[in-house]
């Protein structure tokens, strides 16, 4: 019964493999609130450059037997995230099912790293269905592998395609201008970004009562302005007030987390996964972690040691964190060694390498 709905949905897709494949069709499976669109933008950019293509979203609670059909008869078909549906869904041959994953690298275990049995059955059931799963990395494969309970020779190292934006031409100083206007802050100030990830225990969500704010802007406050950024689970986990004061600005709000991290001179976090991301840019990382011993114990972990992997300094305390900035003590030389490990190639051209390997039939 617990996966009726899925088996269900499923039974309904396969009903249209009757239909041949249109080989100029390409779909893409998404949210209705587009979460986690960036990869599938850029390999739509990147086939659009080769010729010409048919290009179908395909929304998963938006069902129609027009979608079905669009979708059940592509060439390719490309995912972002989860869609348990994909382990009763049959293909036929010729379409190619790739798994881009939204996120880069490989920090803390999710998936089949930490599923209980069912749901370990269930993602390889999705495996099966799916012929390729893209990473950033060859060094991170074992990892992916168990996550999505994948065979290995279905793992392809080559690169996250929204990372291309990076090696794109952008307007910096304009970007921060509108932020800085929009948010009511000095743009001649340098920006401080504090992205702190989500607990399961409430107290440790309260991050204010961890970092002294006054003190953290009497001392940095003339060189830099502190602009936070929340997970969206936070709030329903949180006992303060979390608004926007003179203090700091709250731009848990900004829609592109890409332009946040280009405009940023510093980032402070502690255990998100945006650090992967923030360090190829390769500017300075503080993990602000005044409840490791907790979260080690509490969380799913990691794969790999934090204390000696994370590519930046380890402060525990509001007083370290503030000083480490105010002494410019970053710790950088560990970022070099963590993006090798992240990523084999950071160069602005995987879209071009996930679609030439794919119109070069795997090759």
């Amino acid at each position: 019964m617990k996966y009726l709905k899925h088996k269900l949905y499923g039974s309904l897709f396969n009903l249209f493999k009757i239909f041949p494949v249109s080989e100029n069709r390409i779909s893409f499976i998404i949210d209705s609130n587009e979460s986690f669109k960036g990869n599938l933008d850029y390999i739509k950019k990147e086939f659009e450059r080769r010729g010409n293509f048919e290009f179908n979203f395909f929304y998963k609670d938006k069902l129609s037997l027009g979608s079905f059909k669009k979708l059940a008869t592509s060439q390719y078909v490309f995912l972002n995230d989860n869609f348990f549906p994909m382990a009763f869904m049959s293909f036929k041959n010729q379409a190619k099912v790739v798994q881009l994953w939204h996120a880069p690298g490989a920090s803390k275990k999710f998936g089949g790293s930490v599923a209980s049995p069912d749901e370990l059955e269930m993602l390889s059931k999705i495996s099966d269905n799916t012929d390729y799963l893209i990473t950033s990395s060859k060094r991170i494969e074992d990892y992916y592998a168990e996550a999505f309970q994948i065979d290995k020779s279905k793992i392809k190292a080559l690169g996250l395609p929204r990372l291309d934006y990076y090696f794109e031409n952008h307007d910096l100083d304009k970007i921060k201008s509108e932020f800085c206007k929009r948010y009511g802050c000095d743009s001649n100030k340098k920006i401080i970004l504090y992205a702190p990830t989500f607990r399961d225990e409430r107290k440790y969500n309260n991050i204010f009562d961890y970092l002294d704010l006054k003190s953290f802007n009497e001392i940095l406050g003339k060189e830099y302005v502190l602009a936070l950024r929340l997970h969206p689970k936070i709030r329903d986990f949180y006992d303060g007030n979390i608004e926007s004061s003179e203090d700091y600005v709250d731009c848990s709000d900004y829609e592109s987390e890409q332009e946040l991290m280009m405009i940023s001179d510093v980032l402070i976090t502690d255990y998100s996964s945006i650090m992967i991301e923030f360090a190829i840019l390769n500017k300075p990382i503080l993990f602000f972690i005044y409840d490791l011993e907790n979260y080690l114990a509490t969380e799913r972990g990691f794969y790999y040691d934090f204390k000696t992997t994370v590519p930046g300094k380890l402060v525990y305390t509001s007083e370290e964190l503030t000083d480490a900035i105010k002494n410019k003590d970053f710790d950088k030389d560990r970022l070099s060694s963590f993006t090798k490990t992240q990523f084999d190639e950071i160069d602005g051209q995987s879209s071009k390498r996930v679609v030439d390997f794919l119109l070069n039939r795997g090759r």
